[in-house]
Protein backbone atom coordinates (compact mmCIF):
# COMPACT_ATOMS: atom_id res chain seq x y z
CA UNK A 1 0.00 0.00 0.00
CA UNK A 2 1.25 3.51 -0.79
CA UNK A 3 1.28 5.76 2.26
CA UNK A 4 1.82 9.51 2.45
CA UNK A 5 3.07 10.99 5.73
CA UNK A 6 1.48 14.37 6.36
CA UNK A 7 3.74 17.33 7.20
CA UNK A 8 2.70 17.11 10.85
CA UNK A 9 3.95 13.50 11.15
CA UNK A 10 7.57 12.97 12.08
CA UNK A 11 9.67 11.51 9.28
CA UNK A 12 11.12 9.03 11.78
CA UNK A 13 7.92 6.99 11.41
CA UNK A 14 8.62 6.32 7.75
CA UNK A 15 10.68 3.20 8.43
CA UNK A 16 8.11 1.86 10.92
CA UNK A 17 5.47 1.14 8.27
CA UNK A 18 7.08 -2.14 7.24
CA UNK A 19 5.64 -3.71 4.12
CA UNK A 20 4.33 -0.43 2.73
CA UNK A 21 5.71 2.13 0.30
CA UNK A 22 5.97 5.34 2.34
CA UNK A 23 6.68 8.88 1.17
CA UNK A 24 6.82 12.15 3.01
CA UNK A 25 5.04 15.27 1.81
CA UNK A 26 8.42 16.71 0.79
CA UNK A 27 9.38 13.60 -1.20
CA UNK A 28 6.03 13.63 -2.97
CA UNK A 29 6.41 17.29 -3.92
CA UNK A 30 3.22 18.25 -2.09
CA UNK A 31 4.68 20.55 0.56
CA UNK A 32 2.50 23.51 1.39
CA UNK A 33 -0.76 22.03 0.12
CA UNK A 34 -3.55 22.06 2.69
CA UNK A 35 -6.67 19.99 3.28
CA UNK A 36 -8.73 19.67 0.07
CA UNK A 37 -5.89 20.49 -2.30
CA UNK A 38 -3.61 18.03 -0.52
CA UNK A 39 -6.26 15.30 -0.58
CA UNK A 40 -6.95 15.88 -4.27
CA UNK A 41 -3.27 15.69 -5.21
CA UNK A 42 -2.51 12.76 -2.89
CA UNK A 43 -5.51 10.75 -4.08
CA UNK A 44 -4.00 10.25 -7.50
CA UNK A 45 -0.79 8.68 -6.16
CA UNK A 46 -1.42 7.30 -2.67
CA UNK A 47 -3.81 4.94 -0.91
CA UNK A 48 -3.58 6.40 2.59
CA UNK A 49 -2.71 9.75 4.15
CA UNK A 50 -1.16 9.27 7.59
CA UNK A 51 -1.70 12.30 9.80
CA UNK A 52 -1.94 13.46 13.40
CA UNK A 53 -4.47 16.16 12.41
CA UNK A 54 -7.61 15.07 14.24
CA UNK A 55 -9.66 17.90 12.73
CA UNK A 56 -9.13 16.93 9.08
CA UNK A 57 -12.11 14.58 9.11
CA UNK A 58 -14.35 17.45 10.24
CA UNK A 59 -12.97 19.99 7.77
CA UNK A 60 -13.43 17.97 4.58
CA UNK A 61 -16.05 15.64 3.13
CA UNK A 62 -13.66 12.71 2.89
CA UNK A 63 -16.13 10.51 1.02
CA UNK A 64 -15.37 12.67 -2.03
CA UNK A 65 -11.75 11.53 -2.11
CA UNK A 66 -10.50 8.07 -3.18
CA UNK A 67 -7.97 8.01 -0.36
CA UNK A 68 -8.12 6.72 3.21
CA UNK A 69 -7.03 8.71 6.24
CA UNK A 70 -5.14 7.13 9.13
CA UNK A 71 -5.08 9.46 12.14
CA UNK A 72 -2.48 8.74 14.79
CA UNK A 73 -3.73 10.12 18.10
CA UNK A 74 -1.23 10.38 20.92
CA UNK A 75 -0.53 12.70 23.83
CA UNK A 76 2.18 14.35 21.70
CA UNK A 77 3.03 14.09 18.03
CA UNK A 78 6.65 13.12 18.60
CA UNK A 79 8.31 9.86 17.68
CA UNK A 80 8.40 8.36 21.21
CA UNK A 81 4.64 8.88 21.58
CA UNK A 82 3.66 7.80 18.04
CA UNK A 83 5.89 4.73 17.69
CA UNK A 84 3.79 2.59 20.09
CA UNK A 85 0.77 3.17 17.81
CA UNK A 86 2.44 1.55 14.81
CA UNK A 87 1.43 -2.10 15.47
CA UNK A 88 -2.25 -1.09 15.67
CA UNK A 89 -1.84 1.19 12.65
CA UNK A 90 -0.37 -1.66 10.60
CA UNK A 91 -3.28 -3.85 11.64
CA UNK A 92 -5.80 -1.19 10.59
CA UNK A 93 -4.10 -0.76 7.21
CA UNK A 94 -4.98 -4.37 6.37
CA UNK A 95 -8.68 -3.52 6.10
CA UNK A 96 -8.78 0.22 5.40
CA UNK A 97 -10.89 1.33 2.43
CA UNK A 98 -11.00 4.58 0.40
CA UNK A 99 -12.94 7.40 2.01
CA UNK A 100 -12.59 5.88 5.46
CA UNK A 101 -11.03 7.65 8.42
CA UNK A 102 -9.41 5.39 10.99
CA UNK A 103 -8.19 6.79 14.30
CA UNK A 104 -5.48 4.85 16.13
CA UNK A 105 -4.82 5.82 19.72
Amino acid sequence: MKLLLDECVTNYLKSEFIGHEVSTIDEAGLKGLKNGKLLTAASTRFDVLVTVDQNLRFQQNLENFPISILVLRAKRSTYPFLKPLIPKALEELESIVPGLVVVVS
